[in-house]
């Protein structure tokens, strides 16, 4: 036996109070008691109901203080005015835990936020764990504990995956699925409102618990995104984490100055934190419960070369498009097994990949065409499908696939069984030997693709962000300035000279007062250059035609210096406070990197294509600060737009290690000055012989 954890008392009760218990059926307070029973809850069922002697055959009480044994776990079932009193008897009764599924806390806003604050005091006082309130409970499938403390009306099979809920409503069907398709689950977990054991406490649960295989989770925010990734990375190594994230379209970014604000919405920070941590992401439920059972008995491929075999070419040609659209390769066979094909197919076969065996073959025909398939070392992974033509049972072909996975367990082997005739019949006879089964060919590939980033994520090194030798206490003095003066941001040189410090290469120029000036630091940096008017109320000077470039002489500077002067007074309050010189650069791919502080994820690292049309290409990618010298190597090589750093058409590639530089030293940067909101470095310009910043924001 193993020793005790925190959270044991709440999945391995050996005795349960249910407060509210009730003999109507009908009712919550019903339903748990009743679930409880019938599903065979090994320890001991006390019924908490003032107004009843027995419930369901069992003795009930009138409080949990009445009840003569220590009580593990109490699932609290009352009215929400009556939580507060409910709990402190269970506090004074020694109660280790509790499930509260009354509803009316911080959900319904109001006195409830006020309700939820005092319940969680009161816990806390008590030295008790809460899951909930506003949930539907917590389920535990293990033989010895055999607990369905919900009130959902089916139970699951055993098995290996621990889910957790933020949604009771989706339990219930989530439950229902699994017990539809034999999908086992160990721990299942309505977490409600989550104010006390969190989606974090369970990662760290599950990271060590020996019967959880995988952890899936479905979320709705994130109350510490920062302390899951830490928990998160640590639990990856380990096991498989899948979540299912809503809130994917919402309104919007919130109205932003910069770039980066407006492209980083929650959402895309999500996409961040998960990648950095290792975590799948799953669009939908069914899509969370394809990998999970892929997951759940199968080795995790060692590459991402397919084999996919078939009865059919249709299905066949299906998978090897959703394939290679998931980032997997269908790779040609080895000589050797396609001789070996020829051998056991008809004439009228393909033995190349995909192999089409034709809509004669057997189940023995399977069995030893996978076999051949499975010992090509050019192959990772296999996926067979069959569509059941007359006289062929999907049952035996389910039999003798097993058979074929038995010589070779370290490759996952995947099935698409199509047809209705004996589908559950088939279906059932591959899950139960560990090889998941699907309807479709698509959800077959998206599994096993899930499973080859999964592979890389394990093969990736988790380096510490580097530490560069900056001079932090300069950007300090210029953020103070600015503050001193009571703008929310700095001035273009500002930034310059603050991205200076941190070791980033900036554009060459000076800052003048006026026009005549102008046209003297243009002749000192070197025609042809750029001018700009520095204001604090011109966020973006280009739109209001306070920027000039290309200019190549003392008259072209003049006449430009005038004109963004005007251009400044055209914005109403603005007010003038010099003019930029820079030196005018050609060549190269215009880059952007920039930080948002997102309120939940805290400061959010982009970087992507740059330029005007930054915005409307939104070719970026994004990662949690702090960022890594592996992560920013990712968000460089993730652009849809990455092929133009290689260069096109006879251009030299660009300095991507310059590039990766730069975006580490933005991220320590924020990191070393949390007053820091916003950074927009755009453009970036990246040529094959380093980065170059040449033009630059950061707000406060």
């Amino acid at each position: 036996m193993s020793s005790p954890r925190p959270l044991d008392p709440l999945f391995r009760p050996s005795s349960i109070a249910v407060v509210g218990a009730s003999r109507r059926s009908g009712t919550i307070g019903y339903q748990i008691v009743d679930n409880l029973l019938r599903h065979g809850y090994q320890g001991v069922i006390h019924p908490v109901n003032p107004s009843a002697r027995a419930i369901h055959g069992v003795r009930a009480w009138p409080d949990v203080s009445s009840i003569p044994e220590p009580i593990d776990l109490a699932v609290i079932v009352v009215p929400k005015d009556h939580v507060g009193s409910v709990v402190d008897d269970c506090g004074r009764a020694g109660v280790k835990a509790l499930v509260v599924i009354s509803a009316g806390f911080k959900e319904v806003g109001g006195a409830g936020v006020q309700r939820e604050h005092a319940l969680v005091e009161q816990v806390r006082k008590y030295g008790m764990r809460l899951v909930g309130p506003n949930c539907m409970g917590l389920l535990n499938t293990e033989a010895d504990i055999s607990m369905n403390a919900t009130f959902a009306p089916t139970m699951p099979p055993p098995g290996h995956m621990s889910f957790l809920s933020q949604s009771g409503a989706l339990g219930v069907t989530i439950l229902d699925y699994a017990a539809e398709y034999g999908i086992g689950i160990h721990h299942f977990v309505s977490v409600g409102n989550k104010p006390d054991v969190s989606g974090n406490d369970l990662l760290e649960y599950w990271e060590d618990d020996p019967h959880t295989r995988v952890i899936l989770m479905y979320l709705e925010n994130f109350g510490n995104p920062r302390r899951f990734t830490r928990i998160a990375r640590r639990v990856t190594r380990k096991k498989p984490v899948v979540v299912v994230k809503s809130g994917r379209t919402g309104a919007g970014a919130r109205a932003a100055s910069s770039h980066t604000g407006a492209l980083a919405g929650t959402d895309l920070a999500t996409d961040a934190l998960l990648a950095q941590c290792g975590v799948l992401r799953a669009d939908s439920v069914e899509d969370l419960f394809d990998m999970a059972m892929a997951f759940e008995a199968q080795p995790v491929p060692r590459g991402e070369r397919v084999a996919i075999v078939t009865n059919a070419g249709g299905p066949g040609i299906i998978i090897a498009d959703a394939c290679e659209s998931a980032g997997l390769r269908v790779s040609p066979l080895s000589d050797d097994t396609q001789a070996r094909l020829r051998t056991l197919l008809p004439e009228e076969a393909s033995v190349r990949n995909p192999v089409d065996m034709i809509a004669s073959a057997t189940g023995e025909r399977y069995r030893d065409v996978l076999d051949a398939v499975l010992a090509d070392p050019s192959v990772d992974a296999a996926v067979a499908a069959f569509v059941p033509p007359l006289g062929i049972r999907q049952i035996d072909v389910a039999a003798h696939i097993v058979d074929a996975r038995a010589g070779h367990p370290d490759k996952p082997l995947l099935a698409v069984l199509m047809g209705r005739e004996g589908l559950p019949e088939g279906k059932a006879r591959l899950q139960e030997a560990g090889i998941p089964a699907y309807t479709f060919p698509e959800s077959a590939a998206r599994a096993l693709a899930a499973m080859h980033r999964y592979h890389r994520w394990l093969e990736r090194p988790l380096p510490e962000p580097t530490r560069f030798d900056v001079d932090a206490d300069a950007v300090s003095t210029i953020i103070q300035g600015a503050r001193d003066e009571g703008r929310a941001g700095l001035l273009e040189h500002e930034a310059l000279a603050a991205l200076a410090a941190y070791g980033i290469p900036v554009v060459e120029h000076r800052v003048v007062a006026d026009v005549d000036a102008a046209v003297a630091a243009a002749e000192e940096i070197g025609y042809p250059v750029v001018l700009k008017a520095l204001s604090p109320e011109v966020v973006h000077k280009t739109d209001v035609g306070a920027v000039r470039v290309d200019l190549r002489g003392p008259d072209d500077v003049a006449a430009a210096g005038r004109a963004v002067v005007e251009a400044v007074g055209t914005v109403a309050g603005a007010r003038l406070q010099g003019i930029l010189v820079e030196r005018f650069e050609r060549g190269g791919r215009e880059t952007i990197v920039g930080v948002h502080s997102d309120p939940a994820f805290g400061p959010v690292v982009m970087f992507g294509l740059g330029g005007i049309y930054v915005e409307a290409l939104s070719d970026v990618t994004f990662r949690i600060q702090p960022v890594s010298e592996q992560d920013a190597r990712e968000m460089v090589d993730s652009i849809r737009g990455r092929k133009l750093l290689d260069g096109v058409r006879g251009e030299p590639p660009v300095d991507r290690d310059a590039l990766v530089s730069v975006i580490q030293r933005v991220s320590q940067l924020v990191g070393d000055h949390p007053h820091i909101r916003e950074v927009d470095i755009n453009p970036l310009l990246a040529r094959p012989d380093g980065a170059l910043s040449l033009d630059a924001r950061i707000r406060f």
